[in-house]
């Protein structure tokens, strides 16, 4: 069977609190070896660090920036000391999920976006003093966010170069290349698979293969497939939440634009994930 791994799924999520074992039993009767999972916010850090130990997955922590409007300088050193006690933990791969979103409008606008920036860079700062990569979340934000990787890139000359995904990557060519330069993978999801997304799916399509990894973003970032109608939603049904076990289906969507055998793009996936994530190839099942 072809295998995958599922760069960023939120398995802590409320939609999978009855089900998490159901959600994971699907995903690897669909092929999906590993899954890494990213925290939000301290409160999450010890959730997401014992979902991957008991699934076989790996995690992340970090404060992301849709919490970091009320998350308190105090949060920073609760990063600071987790990693401080888990760096020697073969599944913790990355800080992450932190960035900068400014399509929330409130967070585009004084005292939010200048203390999301501040979160975001001193988030980068323990990640370099970890030696760790990091995990993105990019929502039309793409140049602040490279703007302070360029600025502490070589704030130590000792720390090696930048890894990561910039996960749900949807900018311009450019911005796609300026983070692959620095030494990102990019995180496609769901939203390839909608016809209308054009410019993400001619991305999907043309960019150097080995810059892509795969991901679901569960339960968000749905598939076209999952999606209901408008006279569905508002008949009151509920959305039916991603998981893991969509990504050999999104994956297929990203193989047809390319051109390739579906195969080739999971092999490629798991290596450029192996690339941004380090750690990963440690944790990953022998054949």
């Amino acid at each position: 069977m072809t295998t995958w791994i599922d760069t960023h799924c939120h398995l802590d999520a409320k939609e999978f609190e009855a089900a998490v074992g159901a959600v994971r039993a699907r995903a690897v009767s669909a092929g999906v070896a590993h899954c890494v999972i990213p925290a939000v916010h301290p409160a999450n850090f010890s959730a997401v660090r014992q979902l991957a130990h008991d699934g076989a997955g790996s995690y992340a922590v970090g404060i992301h920036p849709l919490y970091v409007k009320d998350a308190q300088e105090s949060d920073l050193a609760l990063l600071e000391g987790e990693l401080n006690r888990c760096v020697g933990d073969a599944r913790l791969v990355a800080v992450g999920e932190i960035g900068l979103d400014f399509f929330v409008p409130e967070l585009c606008e004084s005292p939010w976006r200048e203390k999301q920036e501040h979160f975001y860079r001193a988030q980068l700062k323990l990640a370099r003093l970890f030696d760790l990569p990091v995990i993105l979340h990019v929502r039309r934000s793409a140049d602040r966010l490279l703007k302070h990787l360029r600025e502490l890139r070589n704030v130590d000359p000792s720390k090696t170069a930048w890894s990561g995904i910039a996960h749900a990557f949807n900018g311009s060519d450019v911005q796609a290349n300026a983070f692959i330069n620095l030494g990102f993978k990019l995180g496609f999801g769901g939203a390839v698979t909608f016809e209308r997304a054009l410019q993400l799916r001619r991305l999907a399509s043309q960019l150097p293969l080995d810059a892509i990894v795969l991901e679901t973003d569960a339960p968000d970032m749905a598939p076209k497939w999952l999606y209901k109608t408008a006279e569905e939603r508002r008949s009151g049904q509920l959305q039916i939440p991603n998981e893991p076990g969509q990504l050999p289906q999104i994956a297929q969507v990203v193989a047809d634009l390319r051109n390739i055998p579906l195969a080739a793009l999971a092999a490629a996936s798991t290596a450029n994930a192996i690339a941004a994530l380090p750690r990963l190839g440690a944790l990953l099942p022998t054949a």
